[in-house]
């Protein structure tokens, strides 16, 4: 996606053109295949939601043919992990590989002992502490919870992101808020959860047990496999945090 003249222009494919994804199935169905896919355009060839999927389809608000509502379909599923992770940027990563994201991103850290090894930041802290295996929060709950309200702490999106960067969080889903009638209003908020969440603490940790340049290497051989264009320098932003 480029902005050309304060307008911002997808670079996609016909929808009658040869591998563009019609549907949150096929697009699911993909993501499973090439493991791990961001949403937008990067610096690997192909290597996108973006690229397989019709321009004129998007933000259009049909579940059906609109792939930005087909993340909200695929992130409430649970089956694909959703967030920030690639260049602070949205994509997905496939249930198998999320471990292997995880020991290298964490560096086979618990956040709990990236913390005790002053390797964390305070406001990461205050939002980690509200979750556990189990938790879902909405964003502005976290705002609230963890001191990020007006006069409070600053930068949530920034630090947030990182979290998402390091795979301590995931968006899980998004809904709209309700009011005490319990009727939904505005604009869908994004929740957060722990990869755990979706996976169980095994399995996401379960890659620790080697080292993150074995991770790294694993990761490299599968994305070269899918996308032999990308350079060695591409696999590393795709991959690193």
């Amino acid at each position: 996606m480029k902005e050309i003249d304060g307008q911002w222009i997808l670079n996609g494919i016909d929808w009658e053109e040869e591998g563009c994804l019609h549907n949150s199935q096929e697009l699911a169905d993909y993501i499973e295949e090439v493991g791990f896919l961001p949403l937008f355009q990067c610096d690997i060839p192909d290597m996108s939601v973006e690229e397989h999927t019709d321009p004129y389809c998007w933000w259009g608000g049909d579940p059906d043919a609109d792939p930005w509502m087909w993340r909200v379909i695929i992130a409430s599923k649970g089956s694909i992990a959703y967030g920030k992770f690639f260049g602070k940027r949205a994509g997905f990563i496939s249930k198998k590989w999320i471990p292997y994201f995880a020991n290298i991103r964490r560096d086979g850290y618990d956040f709990d002992a990236l913390w005790d090894d002053e390797k964390a930041s305070l406001r990461q802290k205050k939002i980690m502490d509200l979750f556990d295996d189990d938790t879902r929060l909405f964003s502005f709950e976290i705002r609230e919870k963890a001191g990020f309200k007006k006069g409070g702490e600053k930068n949530f999106e920034g630090t947030i992101t990182d979290l998402q960067m390091k795979m301590y969080l995931c968006m899980r889903d998004f809904q709209r808020r309700r009011n005490k009638k319990g009727k939904e209003y505005g604009w869908d908020v994004t929740i957060y959860a722990k990869p755990e969440q979706l996976y169980g603490y095994e399995y996401v940790t379960k890659a620790y047990k080697e080292s993150p340049e074995e991770s790294y290497e694993k990761i490299a051989r599968h994305l070269k496999k899918h996308f032999p264009e990308a350079s060695e320098r591409d696999i590393k932003k795709i991959i690193l945090p």
